[in-house]
Parts: structure tokens; sequence; C-alpha cells
């Protein structure tokens, strides 16, 4: 059986351009409908995050303030309840080894830019994924973990790689808008990654080799099953 490890962010918070703090988390739908999508296929997917704390949902993913219906937001719940044992027990992600998976999944929110982007441990598992060419994917903000592979002489660990990730359009349009500390997609392309985009708030999937990634939340399910698919 082909196994994954979904790293999600263990931010409850993030640091805005003004110093402030936004409460944040993970995205429920990218969790829930990559999950979902991966277990359905008969992918082993284990949780992770950075010193394996409980990682916190981010309140607006579950309600019409985030764009969520009522519905929507009740089934989210419901298959993150039927989580809650991996949730509760995320493994601890410097304890955890590339060679054991065939590849690693990062969901998004807005936590990924406070902790995935600059950790360490993520940019070595991270590395070591990609040079061994197991499946790298990351969705929406998740591509924000890409950022922390960078090595000691400062090069980018995916410089020249095609990927897609949540735009600055939509990031002024429905995000954080003038207050994020960044905008991902300028800093992955400052770094050399080559971003591609569909329109705004579409499902768009770019699969580059063993990197694949998904813009937004509403393409969650597509960029879980092009892993599907790459994994055979």
């Amino acid at each position: 059986m082909a196994r994954i490890l979904m790293v999600i962010t263990g931010a409850d918070s993030l640091t805005l351009a003004d110093g402030t703090s936004h409460p944040t988390g993970y995205w429920a739908e990218e969790v829930v409908a990559s999950h979902r999508a991966l277990r359905e296929a008969g992918i082993e997917v284990d949780i992770a995050t950075p010193g394996g704390v409980r990682p916190t949902v981010d309140p607006i993913s579950l309600d019409e303030r985030g764009g969520v219906p009522e519905a929507a937001a009740a089934e989210f719940r419901a298959y993150l309840e039927s989580l809650d044992d991996q949730l509760a027990r995320p493994l601890v992600l410097a304890e955890v080894d590339a060679a054991d998976y065939d590849g690693v999944y990062l969901p998004g929110g807005h936590g990924p830019m406070q902790d995935l982007a600059r950790d360490a441990d993520l940019g070595r598992l991270l590395t070591d994924t990609d040079r061994s060419g197991k499946i790298v994917a990351a969705l929406c903000h998740g591509p924000a973990g890409l950022l922390s592979a960078v090595g000691a002489d400062g090069a980018f660990a995916f410089a020249g790689r095609r990927l897609t990730v949540f735009t600055d359009e939509e990031e002024g349009q429905g995000g954080l808008k003038d207050a994020s500390p960044y905008l991902v997609e300028s800093r992955l392309r400052g770094l050399g990654a080559v971003v591609e985009s569909g329109p705004a708030w579409s499902s768009t999937v770019v699969v580059d080799r063993n990197v694949i990634t998904g813009q937004n939340p509403q393409s969650s399910a597509d960029t879980a099953h092009q892993v599907v698919k790459a994994l055979g």
C-alpha cells in the first residue's frame, strides 16, 4: 500500500504586516477533501505537524465568512471528527524519515506561512523526497512550505520547477489582501519557481514530474486525484 505523509501547519495565528496577530490554522476543506480522496484510493495517510502539536482548523474555513455553506461545514466537521485520533496525536515532523513514505502532501490555510515556510525539518524532508523522485504535493497556501527548502548555499530546491499556488490576485480578492506579511506566489517566483495559474478560484493543478500543486481550496480533490494517478 502506498503511504503519504500529510504535513499540516501547527500555527494557530499569522503575524500580519502591521505586527498584529491574525487567527488562522489549516483550511478544513483542503485537509478533508485531500485526505478522503487519498484514503478512498487505498493510500495510507499519516499526519505530522511541527513539534507534534495538535493542528488548529481555521475558524472561517467552517462558516460563511470563508464562503463555506453550513451543509459543507457540517460535512467537514464530521470528517475531521473521524480523524480526531490522528489530529490529537500527530507525528513529530522532526522525527519523520522521508524514506518511509511515497510522498509528502502539504494542505494550506494561512498557517503554513507562519511555521512551515521556515521549518528546517520540513525543508530537509522536502529536499530528500524530491531528490528521490517521490511525490511532493502542495495545495493553496501549502506551497509556502516549499519556501523551507533552501540549502546552506542559498539554493532553492524547487527553482525552475513548474507549480501553482494561491495567487496574489486571489489573496487580494478573498485572502488577507494588503495585511498579508508576504505574498506566497511572489515569494516563490523570487526564488526561481515557475508559477503557473488558472483563473481566480478555478480548480487548477500543475504537475511537473513528481511535483504536484493545486491553486486554491477548489483544487483540493483534483490535487489529491493527481497524486493518486502519479502513484499508479
